[in-house]
């Protein structure tokens, strides 16, 4: 037996760590918890709104499971999001029903826009006359889920449905900042901005692109349920009331491989709610006519079945998985209003008298009074294992990267992550996100917690998964392809994969310890170049995108012979600014000294979307022959050579630049600044990767391997 230790748990429960074969038994339930009272208040919108008519039903969908020590239930509701005591008085009803400990159920809403308000949020309040409704329903559901119980097996499955995922926010350019609720210009990053190419430099963060399955079965075959998880936050455009794309899923499932046994009870199908906080169908990458493959909700419901029943068809099961589950209940902070924005709150609030807020201003104004007198909140955090697959919750919209750090830190390789879980916490960006700014960001209810949320609510999810598991968590490292292999063998003084989850450290994979610094605008898990040659194993490869930071070092061995390699990838347009950006620069911080001395990316001033190399001494920059597309990898080395400089892109023996510098043109700093230069001018708007330092001037042989060009 263990006890988690982890100050920002209030409280953690014990579970048993000895894996014993078990006999598994489950047992699954559907329970309509569609209103009979109409009209009914909707969530998910700024302002409030109701709804008359029933488009598709609104249901409860239950498991329980039982090895004869443990049992846990699971519940997943068509519902936008549901608060955390609403659901505490579920759980002990069922808890009075079943025997299930309140602490072994989770309840996660699917977050369709389009379902009943159990929960105030922006300008919805929750409908009262549906709570006691959504409560019954949900103990219902696990009553009848456990009633149904009878031997079982399980199995796990996982594919990628790039096509049917996307990143919905995007950073925008430094010079096409928007404002915010407050009156501030504080929006580099907001949703759907990508629809607008020239606004933008690029995504925010990364995709989650796996659809999961986990599969339980009669052990004849016979299948009882799937609980399903996809990152993809609604599809939207259908009138409420209605279920979304994860009630049709569920309902399609149960059409496909469900029995038709009338001496069993009914498979049940469940979608639930990946890591979905910025992910949304619409591709931005695409031009405009291609974005929007899915007309109907049918047409991607029914593409994402496809996918599912063939996946399915894959499934191994075993019939002696054991369970295990841990709970955790933090008090986390608000970010409540200073007193200036306080007072700007309350007299617009004073102003709104009984009438419910209609402008986003308003909407805001009354968030602040609510997060004021709140302060803080308690949250619920849940790590599962069924046999060797697991199960993180967040009770929050949380961002896909919080997914994947979940995923590929988990002790085991099958893990699934359910947001929006116990609670509705609102949104829990990243804190590098913070500093971009945007909806996600702002301060109400559905996005109200502390910047340090995200890293305290996936640390202690994970702490819950080493604690059912009995097993400590994996570390992520970035595996190694032939082109990382050819930069490890070349011996570089300092080389940075910049595959990070989270700042503040750019690792050094040489070996040689020179971590570098980031500054905080940078975005982390971007998906970078060459993934076939720098990775293995068809591992997607890794790139920081810089949004106006750097990333700092100090490389003291490096004198006035060096070569740095590195990929960048520029979001600006090449005609937005003089200079497009700086990617490298070496000089002391803040500054433009005589002997510093910078490469980049042309705008303007000189060539548009061409290599660039400077030094500070006041001469004309030095400009390439190649125009280098927007948003397109490319490789670059820069070679110093005692006085002989040479640019070489994309693993050419010839170089795009190439110069011999002053005799009184020595470099005396040992600053290195990457993603932007030295005196903070026209920093890089975009991404680098695979930078790599080396205090010897590289062949041009040298350099074409490490480019990872055939």
């Amino acid at each position: 037996m263990r006890l988690l230790i982890f100050p920002a748990i209030a409280a953690a429960f014990v579970v048993s760590t000895d894996h014993v074969n078990a006999e598994l038994k489950a047992g699954a339930a559907v329970v309509d918890v569609t209103p009979s009272k109409f009209p009914v208040l909707v969530n998910g919108g700024i302002t409030s709104r109701s709804a008359s008519e029933v488009v598709t039903r609104i249901n409860a969908r239950a498991i329980v499971l039982d090895d004869g020590r443990e049992q846990i239930g699971i519940v997943v509701v068509d519902s936008c999001m549901m608060p955390r005591p609403l659901l505490d008085e579920a759980k002990q009803l069922a808890s009075r029903q079943t025997g299930l400990k309140p602490n072994r159920i989770l309840v996660s809403a699917t977050h369709t826009h389009t379902a009943p308000s159990s929960m105030g949020a922006l300008g919805t309040d929750a409908d009262t006359d549906y709570l006691p409704v959504l409560r019954a329903g949900i103990a219902e559901a696990l009553v009848k889920a456990a009633a149904n119980l009878e031997p079982a097996k399980v199995g796990w499955a996982v594919e990628n449905a790039a096509d049917f995922t996307a990143l919905r926010r995007w950073i925008r350019r430094p010079d096409r900042l928007a404002d915010d609720p407050f009156g501030n210009m504080t929006v580099r990053a907001n949703m759907h901005s990508g629809s607008n190419w020239d606004d933008v430099t690029g995504e925010s963060g990364p995709e989650d692109p796996d659809l999961s399955m986990i599969s339980l079965q009669a052990l004849d075959g016979r299948p009882i349920a799937v609980l399903a998880n996809f990152s993809m936050h609604y599809f939207s455009g259908q009138k409420a009331l209605a279920a979304d794309y994860f009630g049709l899923f569920s309902e399609g499932l149960q059409e496909t491989i469900g029995n038709a046994d009338g001496d069993h009870p009914p498979f049940v199908g469940i979608m639930s709610h990946g890591c979905s906080g910025d992910i949304w169908r619409r591709d931005y990458k695409k031009p405009a006519e291609e974005r929007d493959p899915f007309k109907t909700i049918e047409d991607y419901t029914a593409g994402l079945l496809e996918i599912a029943v063939k996946t399915y068809a894959t499934i191994e099961h075993k019939a002696d998985a054991d369970l295990a589950m841990s709970e955790a209940r933090p008090t986390l902070k608000y970010r409540v209003p200073d007193q200036q924005r306080l007072d700007w709150a309350q007299k617009i609030v004073n102003e709104l008298g009984d009438r419910p807020p209609k402008t986003r201003e308003e909407v805001y104004a009354l968030e602040q009074i609510i997060l004021h007198d709140r302060q803080t909140t308690e949250i619920v955090v849940q790590g599962i294992r069924i046999g060797d697959i697991c199960i993180a919750t967040t009770p929050n919209e949380t961002y896909a990267l919080t997914g994947l750090k979940l995923k590929l830190q988990s002790p085991l390789p099958k893990t699934m992550v359910i947001e929006l879980a116990n609670g509705g916490d609102g949104y829990i960006p990243p804190p590098e996100q913070h500093v971009l700014g945007g909806y996600n960001t702002w301060a109400a209810r559905s996005a109200g917690l502390e910047v340090q949320a995200e890293p305290k609510i996936t640390e202690t999810a994970l702490q819950l998964l080493e604690e059912s598991t009995a097993k400590p968590r994996r570390h992520y490292q970035q595996s190694r392809g032939t082109a990382a292999v050819a930069i490890a063998r070349a011996k570089p003084l300092a080389w940075w994969r910049m595959d990070e989850m989270a700042g503040s450290y750019a690792v050094d994979s040489s070996g040689n310890g020179r971590d570098g610094h980031y500054e905080p605008a940078v975005a982390y898990f971007l998906e970078g170049p060459a993934s076939d040659r720098l990775c293995a194993d068809g591992e997607t490869n890794r790139a920081a995108h810089f949004a106006g930071d750097r990333m700092l070092t100090r490389l003291p061995e490096l004198k006035d012979t060096y070569t740095v390699s590195m990929w960048f990838w520029n979001g600006m347009p090449n005609d937005a600014r003089e200079v497009a950006g700086w990617m490298f620069s070496r000089g002391h911080d803040n500054g433009l000294s005589g002997d510093s001395e910078h490469l980049g990316l042309g705008g303007t001033a000189t060539q548009p979307g061409r290599l660039v190399f400077a030094r500070g001494d006041g001469a004309s920059p030095l400009v390439g022959s190649t125009e280098i597309t927007r948003w397109t990898w490319n490789h670059v080395a820069l070679v110093r050579n005692g006085r002989d400089v040479r640019v070489y892109l994309n693993g050419s023996p010839n170089a795009e630049i190439e110069t011999v510098v002053s005799s009184e043109a020595r470099l005396t700093s040992d600053r290195c600044f990457f993603g932007g230069r030295c005196d903070n001018d026209s920093n890089w708007e975009g991404r680098l990767d695979e930078i790599a330092a080396f205090n010897r001037a590289l062949s041009p042989s040298e350099i074409s391997s490490l480019s990872a060009r055939d």
